[in-house]
Order: C-alpha cells, then sequence, then structure tokens
C-alpha cells in the first residue's frame, strides 16, 4: 500500500541538504503499519519518508525489489512468508537495504536466525517515537541497533550454539582480510561506535565505513554478521 506523505511537516533534512531516509514497513496488522507511519512522518522532522507499508513477506520483498529503500521496519510473524525468510529475499533482491526486525517479542533463536538473514537489529513497537527514529537513523549509517532484550537473547543464541561453531573457518575468514580492515571489524565487533575505531586508529570516520563497507563486500556479510564472524573465531 502506497503511504501517503505529508508535507507540512518542517524539512530539517532538506534544510539541511540531506536527503531523507526512506523505510517501508511491513506487518500485517494495518494498525501497527499505519501507526508507525505516522510516527516517522510526524515526529522525524522530514528525516524519513515512508515509501510503502505492506502486510506479509512477499508483499515486503516485491517492495524492497522495486522501490530499494534505506531501511526496511520487518515483522516477523506475517502469512505467506514469515519476517525471517522476508528479510534474506530483501538482502538479495535490494542489498542496500537494511533491515530492522520490527517485533513485541523474541521467541527463542528469533534473534540468531534473524542475524543469520541479514538484519541489523531489532526495533520495539512499544518503543518511544524518538527511539525508534534514532535507530533508523543509525542503522542506516551502519550502526547494528539491539534493543537489551535482543541482545541478551542474541548472547545467549550464541552460546547454545557456540560448540556447533567451526573457529578454524571464522579464523580463516577473518585473517583473510586486510589488516586494517581486519582491526577494524575487530573493534566494531567490541561495540565501538565508527567514532570511537576512528579515534583509536587515529583515522577519519569516512575511513572506518570504507573499511567494513569493503569488509562486508568482501565475505558477503553486514556489520551484525562480521561480529558474529569475530566472535566465533575467538577474537
Amino acid at each position: 500500500m502506497r503511504t501517503q506523505e505529508k508535507t507540512e511537516q518542517p524539512d530539517d533534512a532538506a534544510a539541511g541538504g540531506e536527503a531523507p531516509v526512506t523505510v517501508i514497513i511491513a506487518d500485517d496488522d494495518p494498525m501497527i503499519c499505519q501507526t508507525m507511519a505516522l510516527i516517522l512522518q510526524d515526529y522525524s522532522r522530514g528525516r524519513i519518508r515512508v515509501l510503502d507499508t505492506c502486510a506479509d513477506g512477499v508483499q515486503a520483498v516485491a517492495a524492497a525489489e522495486r522501490d530499494h529503500p534505506d531501511v526496511m521496519l520487518m515483522d516477523i510473524d506475517m502469512p505467506a512468508m514469515d519476517g525471517i525468510a522476508a528479510t534474506d529475499r530483501v538482502r538479495r533482491v535490494s542489498p542496500g537495504t537494511h533491515v530492522l526486525i520490527l517485533t513485541s517479542l523474541s521467541p527463542q533463536r528469533t534473534v540468531e536466525r534473524a542475524v543469520e538473514m541479514g538484519a541489523e537489529g531489532f526495533v520495539s513497537k512499544t518503543d518511544a517515537p524518538q527511539t525508534i527514529i534514532e535507530r533508523i537513523l543509525a542503522v542506516r549509517d551502519g550502526e547494528p541497533q539491539f534493543n537489551q532484550a535482543a541482545q541478551r537473547q542474541l548472547l545467549d543464541d550464541m552460546a547454545s550454539t557456540r560448540l556447533n561453531a567451526r573457529e578454524d573457518e571464522a579464523r580463516g575468514m577473518l585473517d583473510s582480510l586486510p589488516e586494517r580492515e581486519r582491526e577494524t571489524v575487530i573493534l566494531a565487533a567490541q561495540g565501538m561506535s565508527n567514532q570511537e575505531i576512528a579515534e583509536r586508529m587515529f583515522i577519519s570516520e569516512r575511513t572506518v565505513k570504507a573499511h567494513l563497507s569493503s569488509a562486508s563486500e568482501r565475505l558477503s556479510m553486514n556489520r551484525v554478521q562480521l561480529a558474529r564472524l569475530v566472535e566465533r573465531a575467538g577474537r
């Protein structure tokens, strides 16, 4: 469903010369889609533009392939195709799209499965409007976004599967990266922001982003998956 844009809100993004972050919302509950779209349009002050809303995973994949949004908010439990499978498809048809899982609960291993499929964070349906907006803007800039509940579950999931991880293979993949890219990836996996990494390595934030982008392309992984690789490699 195409979303009508509101033109009366102050447009801080336009005033600053920066294009708004484009977003598609996928949830089988029309009230959630409508509410989330209104929150993003009314509270983002022009920094976010909602392109579309989708009622299931199949629609979400088609919308991503058509519009190539910066960010997609993806519900997990949807008909036709669930959010986990849809995340994998979206990442294939629109590699530049960052997926945030939109959820109110996280069944066992949901976080780990979502990360494996390419999700870069979670947004709770009960988060405050400003929190949701900040997470969307941050993930667009390459910063993984996990609330406390998702972080705890991801650690539990990784612990439960750690014995199955092939540490030697993970180390080999990590060691295949150039030294500065590998160092950047390891620092990012420790939870450092781009600014903190830049200060530690005495480089610019732009160079940090370039290193992470290059590492992601070499290994076909997003930033969250790179962090899991570092964890499995025991670095």
